[in-house]
């Protein structure tokens, strides 16, 4: 189990490489700030205090580096600031360049550094899905704008198999989460904009990544605040293993984090079946309404599926984490 302060040190780190690109807007600050106070609160860490540091007094990242002594614990501070450089899409040069002076603050070994940041960019590049179903329907984002007359459509994939592919993926990232490899956890935002992806094309209407990420965030469901989020639990809950320098892996115990992943999984796959299929009609705030009704369904519904998620988290090969997102 870490230290409270090297909890505390990693977890800086790990902000600050969320605003490393300097690109977030006022929406992912503000998430970014509510997940770090809901995470300082269940550790007794002042994270918002971190919070507001990282943003007024920028430390320096050789000054963190040097409170982390153990090698396990330097490599996996890099790997959480990885993550989240990575959680919107593959890192830009800014974050690069954070991320190299990083590794070389830690004291890592410069190819596995290297290795881990590239494999990180692999895994958020496979949701970029680009194949686009040309049907008769229109463009729209999720702002409420109904396509092709905002008519009820049906999807080409029958109940049962939609229900089971939702119902699939929010086991599938619930047991991600249960792992204690951070490639594991920086894999479930990919897989949930590829469910996202798969829901719209199948009822007809053009998609691609963008589109599919611009409906999740228009619910209020940021990037990085969400691998911030799920990170943050299996840190102070003491699930996380390392990757660089090939630490064992083993499934973490059962966590009511994991629930957390199934249920906004679940709740975004059946938004998106009722919004595709709806014709487009929900505008921003209804979305979002609806979503968090269905994410207190989902959550109910979790504890039902632990078994399920024990299991599903045994047969993953992490190494394997490309072919899984792109199935």
């Amino acid at each position: 189990m870490l230290s409270r302060a090297d909890q505390e040190t990693i977890l800086t780190l790990t902000l600050m490489a969320a605003f490393a690109d300097g690109q977030k807007d006022e929406r992912e600050r503000a998430a970014l700030k509510d997940v770090a106070d809901a995470l300082g609160a269940q550790s007794g860490i002042n994270l918002a205090a971190v919070y507001s540091q990282v943003l007024l007094t920028k430390p320096e990242p050789e000054a963190l580096a040097a409170r982390l002594t153990a090698p396990e614990t330097r490599a996996l501070a890099f790997e959480m600031a990885v993550g989240i450089c990575d959680a919107d899409g593959v890192q830009t040069a800014a974050e690069q360049a954070f991320l190299a002076r990083l590794a070389a603050a830690l004291q890592l070994p410069a190819t596995q550094a290297a290795q881990f940041a590239a494999d990180a960019d692999h895994i958020a590049a496979a949701a970029q899905v680009t194949e686009v179903h040309t049907g008769a329907a229109t463009a729209a984002s999720p702002d409420g704008q109904p396509g092709a007359g905002g008519t009820v459509r049906s999807s080409t994939i029958p109940r049962t198999e939609m229900d089971k592919r939702v119902l699939d993926a929010a086991i599938l990232n619930a047991a991600l989460e249960l792992l204690p490899e951070s490639l594991s956890t920086l894999a479930i935002i990919p897989l949930q904009v590829r469910l996202v992806y798969r829901i719209g094309r199948s009822f007809g209407y053009p998609m691609d990544a963008s589109q599919a990420k611009d409906f999740i965030a228009t619910i209020g469901v940021g990037f990085g605040s969400q691998y911030l989020e799920q990170v943050g639990r299996k840190l102070l809950g003491g699930v996380l293993g390392s990757v660089l320098g090939g630490l064992g892996r083993g499934v973490g115990r059962q966590a009511a984090s994991s629930g957390m992943s199934f249920a906004s999984t679940y709740a975004l796959g059946r938004l998106a079946e009722r919004y595709y299929g709806g014709g487009r009609q929900m505008d921003t705030a209804t979305l979002k309404s609806v979503f968090q009704q269905l994410l207190v369904e989902a959550k109910a519904l979790a504890p039902r599926y632990n078994d399920a998620i024990e299991q599903r988290a045994g047969s993953i090969n992490t190494s394997e984490l490309l072919t899984l997102i792109k199935e």
